[in-house]
């Protein structure tokens, strides 16, 4: 699959984003919008972010763009320099690894309780969508791909019964690129998911931590690389 060629920095016009049945709030929807361009090396540190590009990008007016732009400051995502506008803040392969570490600690623990707590039909839900992950990858459904996939590690965290535990991880997860998911792991996560099924299947929660640990981490791995081959690093590395 070939990414989407998005420059909201420069005078061309980016694709709208498309449009859910149920949107997220509209600062919300910008921020998760720029923070896919940013994380997935589409806009680079340094380059300017065009409030008018990006309104009409995800299809809202320029004041929800500032105030998600205004978020992503408050995160260290970009910049605001006076009288000039929003930059894209420095990222390093370190700050990619870091997210992707507090991710795995997170998730890993998840799993491991879910494998105590899961019920027949919540393994059963999870057997559905990694045939459904298949279809959709043997399809070259690039649309689904993303959610499918997000949606198996819902399914295990539903049945870890950690909601607390739930939403520090989703806080964690705000500042990951959802397009990734897409890009870079159809292959690995088409393979992971099924192990960590028979781990949940045998109920053995540490074999489920273990094999969430290195899913995670390995997809914070093949980020760093898919960035790196887009030339991310490459002024700094000269």
């Amino acid at each position: 699959m070939e990414d989407e060629n998005v420059d909201a920095a420069s005078n061309s016009t980016p694709p709208p984003r498309r449009r859910t049945a149920a949107r997220k709030q509209l600062p919300e929807e910008v921020a998760a919008y720029v923070r896919d361009l940013i994380t997935s090396g589409e806009v680079r540190p340094g380059e300017f972010l065009r409030i008018e590009r990006i309104a009409e990008a995800v299809g809202v007016s320029q004041t929800p763009v500032r105030e998600g732009l205004l978020a992503l400051k408050s995160e260290g995502i970009v910049n605001l320099l006076p009288r000039r506008g929003f930059v894209v803040a420095p990222i390093t392969p370190q700050d990619i690894t870091d997210l992707f570490w507090a991710q795995a600690q997170l998730a890993s623990e998840l799993a491991a309780r879910a494998a105590e707590k899961i019920t027949d039909a919540q393994l059963e839900r999870l057997k559905v969508n990694i045939e459904q992950y298949a279809t959709a990858v043997t399809s070259g459904d690039w649309e689904r791909i993303p959610e499918i996939g997000l949606e198996f590690h819902r399914e295990v965290n539903r049945a870890a019964q950690s909601h607390r535990l739930v939403l520090l991880l989703d806080t964690i997860m705000a500042n990951l690129p959802g397009r990734y998911y897409a890009a870079g792991n159809p292959k690995q996560t088409g393979a992971e998911h099924p192990e960590l099924l028979r781990a949940l299947q045998e109920r053995d929660p540490e074999l489920a931590r273990r094999l969430m640990t290195d899913h995670i981490s390995s997809q914070g791995s093949r980020l760093i690389g898919i960035l790196a081959e887009r030339g991310l690093w490459a002024e700094s590395t000269d």
